[in-house]
């Protein structure tokens, strides 16, 4: 392991050097692996794009999410800059490095993308995307490269999962009524919350290495690698998102047709919910550790992902900004 860093940091520090013009351009790329970006975009495919997609790419993202988590604790790899000073904190964070979640989020998210439309240019542009923001990790000192292959190689097998069981599980739940699909997305849910704070429970107590400490702090940034509150995340999401798609299909389904301008007021209209149980929420919900902080956690990304599947979707279509699914295949 100790030379897959040294090499990885030899080879960013190289890249550094030589690549301090495309900083901008590198940051930018990095951005569209972030959760701002996805809370942002997400919505605007499923209200306004393709539901079906809009939905795919949503239960894709958690999963990944969570997967990623369990990861970065297993293991407990370094950021570069935790290992070496000469490494520049060009875009700090204070988890465990490996794997990159950026890298296994882009391969996950473009790459279902990819599958869904089947278009060549589609797909050339998802491939690019993927391959850039995994490069741009490493020009910003964020990730060691066996980080973005590991993440790439967990987002491939994830795609893989979702390509060939996709309609199967759908196809499952469509025989269960909506009371059995809110149990089975809540046990689901619960199942995840359990992994996850088994995994972080085993990490209790880690120190990370002085070396390493020292290091991150010449960024001004701590390290809190052992954070429970991502599995809340997670599990909250996928939860909302859920019960907000079975609701939502129910009812007669979701239709993101319609003209430019309806399209552009369900964006608008939509996104203030999302703020509103993201960002306003989060300001006013206690912080820290403790039961309750990961219950209130937990509800408000339930809240979060239940707008954008169900709660949104039964605005528009009261306000007669969206049809049904069912109503537009019987016309």
């Amino acid at each position: 392991m100790q030379s897959l860093i040294d090499y990885g940091v030899a080879l960013i520090i190289a890249l550094q050097r030589f690549g301090s013009g495309t900083i901008p351009v590198m940051k930018f790329f990095s951005q569209l692996g972030t959760e701002e970006f996805f809370f942002l975009v997400l919505p605007l495919i499923f209200w306004s794009v393709d539901s079906a997609l809009g939905i795919r790419i949503g239960l894709i993202l958690v999963v990944s999410n969570f997967i990623n988590f369990i990861g970065k604790v297993g293991m407990a790899g370094p950021r570069p800059y935790w290992a070496s000073s000469h490494v520049q904190p060009l875009w700090p964070e204070t988890s465990f490095g490996v794997p990159s979640g950026h890298a296994q989020h882009a391969m996950s998210v473009w790459g279902i993308i990819a599958l869904y439309q089947k278009r060549t240019w589609v797909t050339v542009v998802c491939v690019f995307l993927i391959l850039m923001i995994g490069f741009s990790r490493l020009v910003l000192g964020a990730h060691f490269p066996h980080d973005v292959l590991l993440g790439w190689l967990l987002g491939g097998i994830l795609l893989w999962a979702y390509s060939r069981y996709w309609d199967v599980a759908v196809n499952w739940l469509a025989g269960k009524s909506f009371s059995q699909q809110v149990g089975i997305s809540f046990l689901t849910a619960m199942v995840m919350v359990i992994i996850g704070m088994i995994v972080t429970g085993l990490r209790s107590g880690y120190q990370v290495p002085e070396t390493w400490m020292t290091n991150a702090l010449l960024s001004g940034i701590a390290p809190e690698p052992v954070d429970p509150s991502a599995t809340f995340t997670s599990a909250g999401t996928f939860f909302g998102l859920a019960v907000g798609a079975a609701w939502t299909h129910f009812r007669g389904g979701y239709s993101a047709d319609g003209p430019a301008w309806k399209r552009a007021l369900r964006y608008g209209v939509g996104l203030i919910g999302v703020i509103l149980f993201w960002q306003v929420l989060g300001a006013v919900f206690p912080r820290g550790d403790g039961a309750l902080v990961y219950s209130l956690r937990f509800l408000r990304y339930t809240l979060v992902g239940w707008w954008v599947s169900g709660g949104a979707p039964w605005v528009f279509q009261h306000f007669n900004l969206a049809t049904p699914a069912s109503r537009i295949s019987s016309i």
